[in-house]
């Protein structure tokens, strides 16, 4: 697996580190539970770390020198695509499959599975031009450049891994990818980390919150696209629909600011409506802790502008808390509109405070959807998404036999037979230790 720009070691919601990262290594321990051997390839970038890190047994780490070592804006990174790629196809190992996250791996990715003639499975994450489409009034779109690489590996990947059919449906119609090409793999999450364990109460008390708060949580990290400012601008609108709320009202903040993100302007504008009171901030914290305060939230706030997916949502569902979310990209898949919570069409903060003091005001509706989500999120694990993402990899790998078989048969037109090709690789049923 290769991730130029992040690594999977980063602590999701500080700088450029979110689901992604979360999504790697998730996805890396299910594979590896079965049977593929997982190497995560991303650049030093001068952080004291060796450059093998073994994370759990199947799983490493490998950090190759590719530019400065140390941290760089993503705007900086399309020039290290090519000292990255040549640093991997130095690698004395050789791999059945190269599994690219984002387009600037993928950049990577067609170089390294040229190189080595292995098939490219691509994750995009996020599209440009689904981002552009979606832009926050002063936004910076994303630039011709990504966009332009985008199309490339649409084109060139063996396969193309969408995390909902309306993800797959854009590569499709916004970058030409051929449908045979393009799956659907849904993201887990993971139940062993993410549960309501001892109930709200209790994570209220490990937490330090009051026991009677009104909490609607923000996690994610603090730019445009996450629409932090939406949530803001909803509190606001809250506590002038219902001002005796502000008493009990605690509206936590947990993520780091994005390197695109222009430092302070969510709390600015928390400051210019006055509302700073009832808001937050914290720190990104730890999976584990994270738990915590989904199970200490009456609601999860996911007022994104352009979402993949949004694994907070269904995070939050596993540990029994509804998720009040735009009704953007994949969030109206994680989330079941008036089941396990709900979804706003646009992002006018009039109605999500709407939203949220009807939450406020119906606690035994919380309760409801809060088991809803828990049973729903349990249909999504990442033993499932590993299952798939193998499939992915296994009609790769015979789609590129067959090519190599066809080309074969056509150089040796003039003899009786063409040559066989070489034995796919099955890992389940040859159980063979297959490495990406």
């Amino acid at each position: 697996m290769l991730s130029v720009h992040t690594s999977p070691l980063h602590q999701p919601g500080t700088g450029d580190a979110g689901g992604m990262n979360v999504y790697m290594v998730e996805l890396s321990r299910a594979l590896a539970e079965q049977g593929v051997e997982v190497d995560l390839f991303t650049r030093c970038r001068g952080e004291g770390l060796p450059g093998l890190v073994d994370l759990e047994p199947g799983i490493r780490v490998r950090h190759l020198h590719a530019g400065p070592r140390r941290a760089l804006p993503k705007e900086a990174m399309p020039d290290l695509v090519l000292p990255f790629s040549l640093a991997l196809l130095k690698e004395d190992r050789r791999y059945d499959v190269v599994h690219s996250h984002y387009w600037l791996s993928g950049q990577a990715g067609r170089i390294a599975a040229f190189g080595w003639g292995t098939p490219l499975v691509h994750t995009a994450h996020t599209l440009a031009l689904v981002k552009n489409a979606h832009l926050a009034a002063g936004d910076t779109p994303e630039p011709e450049l990504r966009i332009r690489g985008e199309h490339r590996i649409a084109a060139d990947a063996d396969r193309l891994i969408a995390n909902t059919a309306d993800e797959a449906e854009a590569l499709r119609t916004l970058y030409g990818a051929e449908p045979p090409r393009t799956e659907v793999v849904r993201p887990g999450v993971s139940l062993r980390t993410f549960s309501p364990g001892e109930g709200r109460a209790a994570a209220r008390a490990r937490l330090g919150l009051p026991a009677d708060a009104f909490i609607p949580l923000y996690a994610g990290r603090i730019q445009p696209l996450k629409g932090p400012d939406v949530l803001v601008r909803a509190v606001a609108e809250l506590l002038r629909m219902a001002p005796e709320l502000r008493r009990r009202l605690l509206v936590p903040v947990i993520g780091g600011h994005s390197g695109a993100t222009r430092e302070g302007s969510a709390w600015q504008l928390a400051a210019e409506l006055a509302v700073t009171d009832v808001l937050r901030p914290c720190p990104p914290v730890p999976q584990e802790r994270l738990a915590d305060w989904y199970r200490a939230a009456d609601v999860l706030v996911v007022p994104s502008r352009s979402e993949s997916f949004g694994l907070v949502a269904v995070e939050a569902q596993a540990c029994g808390t509804p998720v009040l979310a735009a009704a953007v990209g994949g969030l109206p898949t994680a989330v079941r509109d008036g089941v396990t919570g709900l979804l706003v069409q646009g992002h006018d903060p009039v109605e999500y405070a709407r939203r949220l003091l009807w939450l406020a005001r119906h606690p035994e509706v919380r309760v409801s959807m809060g088991e809803a989500a828990v049973r729903h999120a349990r249909g999504m694990s990442w033993r499932a998404s590993a299952t798939r993402t193998i499939d992915v990899y296994e009609d790769a790998l015979a789609s590129r036999v067959r090519a190599t078989s066809a080309a074969g048969a056509r150089v040796g037109q003039g003899r009786r037979h063409a040559p066989a090709p070489a034995a796919s690789l099955s890992w389940r049923n040859e159980k063979a230790v297959a490495r990406v």
